[in-house]
């Protein structure tokens, strides 16, 4: 609980929602790979997109950012609180109240539940569980984002996420991130499986409901024709030095 209090007093006055600066990291065992950000700043509120081609670095740039591993110099500020400094129990709680993540395979439990599914950062996350509830339940929150975001609530109760097209499943996974009105959400090429008509429709609902819930959004994607959608787009090969050896990828 003082975790978390302490978080959210340091955000209250924090400038940037996110701020790296001089970030650098190398991948354990991999010698020829390593990844280095100067600066990185993203308002309160903003919504940005990363831009970079396979084997940029985007991958290792965001499990930064949230946390799922830590660098080995520099500083990562997130609503005020250096993760970098954090250990590593403190960091994953600290992502699982701050950050909702939509993950570009999407990360259902496939026998699980939709419902199930849509709470379950909640039961790692007391204070997103609380601010799920404010409005009656934590049940009643997941509809409501689930029917926002398309999913008809027929579909919530046939069965697991398993038997949902892979539309439907993406909706679901971005119900998922938002509940609990967290302050940062990240998103990995979320519209990489969709056709142009069905990317358009899930950025106008995903943007609805991040705007409704007052949250910073980070988006990477490869694609970009996107960048009209946002406030701010920002190139990986201009902020991040990627090094590895001949034969090897950055993720």
């Amino acid at each position: 609980m003082a975790d978390r209090a302490l978080a959210r007093a340091a955000a209250a006055v924090a400038p940037h929602a996110l701020e790296l600066r001089d970030v650098r990291f190398r991948w354990r065992g991999r010698p020829s790979f390593a990844l280095s950000v100067d600066a990185l700043r993203v308002a309160p509120g903003e919504r940005v997109l990363l831009v970079g081609p396979s084997g940029s670095g985007k991958s290792t740039l965001l499990s930064l950012l949230c946390g799922v591993i830590a660098p080995d110099s520099g500083a990562i500020e997130v609503l005020g609180s250096d993760l970098a400094r954090l250990p590593g129990a403190a960091r994953d709680r600290f992502r699982g109240e701050h950050f909702g993540i939509l993950f570009q395979m999407f990360n259902l439990l496939p026998f699980a539940s939709v419902m199930d599914n849509v709470v379950l950062p909640l039961h790692f996350a007391p204070g997103r569980r609380r601010r799920a509830a404010e409005r009656g339940s934590v049940a009643a929150e997941a509809m409501r984002l689930l029917e926002a975001l398309g999913i008809e609530p027929s579909l919530v109760r046939s069965g697991t996420a398993a038997r949902l097209s892979v539309g439907q499943q993406q909706r679901v996974a971005a119900a998922r991130a938002l509940i609990g009105a967290p302050e940062i959400i990240i998103a990995d090429e979320p519209t990489s499986a969709l056709d142009r008509d069905s990317q358009q429709a899930f950025l106008d609902l995903l943007f609805a409901e991040v705007t409704r819930a007052a949250a910073t959004l980070v988006m990477v994607s490869h694609d970009g024709t996107l960048a009209g959608r946002f406030d701010r787009v920002v190139r990986l090969e201009d902020i991040a030095r990627v090094e590895r050896g001949q034969g090897e990828r950055a993720t």
